[in-house]
């Protein structure tokens, strides 16, 4: 297995919302912990076919399993933010003429409220995929050695730049998020859906599930913790 610990000051996990409010997840979605893992082992998630407009990801992508433990749990912070909205289809032709608008960019910029975490700090849990973990493991380890880059890791947004980053030998003392089974039912203190795998290109096979933080903090990681990623869970 692979343990590796994440600490950020900022990170941002989008739900699917539009509006004037953009939240975010309250705590690291699945998803983007996948995302970021394939960062670091240098594996190259999106797929450009020349013709889609939405960036596509690749089905070739590895499958593994992930856990999450909070060391702490991140406050939500909020700030004012500019937004360009663009036409979908046909609305908004009018304006896109240089007669009526900005020559037909960034004619419609309107103020919405963005919403983001403070204090991230994370133990990722790995197991099923032998290949991945070592190529992570030498990224954190020895950084360049491999002489491929592939970006900075960064956390939901790539304004949010990742602080630290430690490889453990054993899991840390952690509130382990657990997946919520179909047959539970009643309030789960931290209750929330998080993100396990996301589709750009139609969002009904986009695959979120509820989670709710262990009430102790404990080094055994509970097998309800444990949730698959990859190109699978699309399936």
């Amino acid at each position: 297995m692979l343990y590796l610990r994440v600490r950020a000051p900022f990170g941002a996990f989008r739900i699917f919302t539009a509006g004037s409010f953009r939240p975010t997840a309250s705590f690291v979605t699945p998803s983007a912990a996948y995302g970021l893992l394939l960062n670091l082992a240098g594996i190259e998630s999106r797929l450009d076919d020349g013709e889609s407009v939405a960036t596509l990801t690749r089905p070739d992508l590895p499958r593994f399993e992930i856990a999450l433990g909070a060391l702490a749990f991140p406050e939500p912070q909020s700030l004012f933010q500019q937004l360009h909205n663009y036409p979908v289809g046909k609305s908004g032709q009018e304006n896109q003429e240089h007669e009526t608008a900005c020559y037909g960019s960034k004619y419609n910029i309107q103020p919405v409220r963005r919403e983001f975490l403070s204090g991230i700090d994370v133990c990722l849990a790995v197991r099923g995929n032998d290949n991945l973990e070592h190529e992570v493991r030498s990224a954190v380890a020895l950084p360049g050695a491999s002489g491929s880059r592939y970006g900075v890791p960064f956390l939901g947004d790539n304004a949010f730049l990742v602080d630290r980053l430690d490889l453990l030998e054993v899991p840390p003392e952690a509130y382990w998020y657990k997946r919520l089974g179909a047959e539970e039912g009643g309030v789960r203190e931290g209750l929330c859906r998080l993100t396990v795998w996301v589709d750009r290109t139609d969002a009904s096979r986009s695959v979120a599930a509820l989670f709710y933080p262990g009430s102790d903090r404990t080094t055994t990681i509970p097998e309800e913790a444990w949730v698959e990623v990859g190109p699978s869970q699309a399936d």
